[in-house]
């Protein structure tokens, strides 16, 4: 951790020893210079500042990416598509989710505006001269709600009949054929 901070601060006293401009500095003359409506890539700015700066730091490429990722933290650029630009003054509105809502139209001065109607449904009239309601329904003298199952007693539940006669085979029974039936 100790010697990032270092090469960090040897990077910042080599850049501020020279007769250079800040880092910052020759960035944005690149990116006014270069007039590129969708903003100007790594590439494009290095090759500005080393066309117009010639005495350049051996880690002029490690600077120059540093200094773009600070500034476009601070906000100083955006990127976008991979170009760096300068950020837009007056940026449109961003549009809230959904459809917009329609234009209204314009009201005459002289006309008065009445409050917007409350949501949901409208209490009921009050009646003052009727007697107050009771607080406790009246009693039918049979419990609310379904009626309980009642419980199966052993007295209730009687076992199936033994079986009687011969016992069956599985499956369906053959079919009794009507001559078979009269002889």
């Amino acid at each position: 951790m100790a010697t990032e901070e270092t090469d960090q601060a040897q990077c910042f006293n080599a850049s501020q020893q020279s007769s250079l401009p800040d880092y910052p500095q020759m960035i944005m003359e690149a990116i006014d210079a270069l007039k590129e409506k969708d903003g100007s890539s790594t590439a494009s700015i290095t090759k500005h500042i080393e066309l117009t700066h010639s005495d350049l730091p051996e880690n002029h490429s490690t600077l120059l990416s540093h200094h773009l990722n600070l500034m476009k933290q601070n906000g100083e650029i955006v990127m976008s598509n991979n170009n760096y630009m300068k950020p837009d003054s007056n940026p449109p509105p961003k549009r809230g989710r959904g459809r917009p809502p329609k234009p209204k139209a314009a009201l005459p001065s002289d006309a008065v505006v009445s409050p917007p109607r409350p949501r949901g449904r409208p209490p009921m009239p009050k009646d003052l001269l009727a007697p107050p309601k009771p607080k406790t329904p009246v009693s039918t003298g049979r419990p609310r709600g379904r009626p309980p199952k009642k419980a199966k007693t052993a007295a209730t539940v009687t076992a199936p009949p033994p079986p009687t006669g011969v016992k069956r085979g599985r499956g369906r029974p053959p079919k009794v054929s009507p001559s078979a039936g009269s002889q």
